[in-house]
Formats: structure tokens, sequence, C-alpha cells
């Protein structure tokens, strides 16, 4: 068995704002399914408050593939 990714289910990108600062903003983007879109979120982010550092996580939807795998 394997798995894939599922290629009708697009990825995830969610970001969540971090600092070096001794308490996170907190702020998250939600679910954001493009770089651009992300980097757009980012960008206003940033502009309204200046945070330059953030987390991004990519998540897929997988898909099992029978095969020989045991």
């Amino acid at each position: 068995m394997t798995t894939v990714p599922d290629p009708m289910a697009p990825p995830a990108l969610p970001a969540l704002r971090v600092t070096g600062e001794e308490r996170n903003c907190g702020a998250t983007s939600g679910t954001l399914h493009t770089p651009d879109e992300l980097t757009r979120w980012i960008a206003g982010h940033c502009a309204a408050t200046g945070h330059q550092d953030y987390e991004q996580t990519v998540r897929a939807i997988l898909r099992a593939e029978p095969g020989a795998w045991q």
C-alpha cells in the first residue's frame, strides 16, 4: 500500500503568527488553499501590526492506494 495526495482536494496552508518575543499575538490565517492567499494574509497582518515572523504548516488529503506493502 502507498499513499498519494488526493488530486481533488486542495492543499491546506494555514499560517500562525509567531515571534521571538515572550508571547505570540495569536493571529491565525485560517485555512487557505494557495501560496498567494497565504502571502496576502501575511502581508496584510504585517502591514497592520509590523509582525514579521510566521509559522506555516502544509496539510494535504491523502488517498491509500492498494499495493504490496505489508
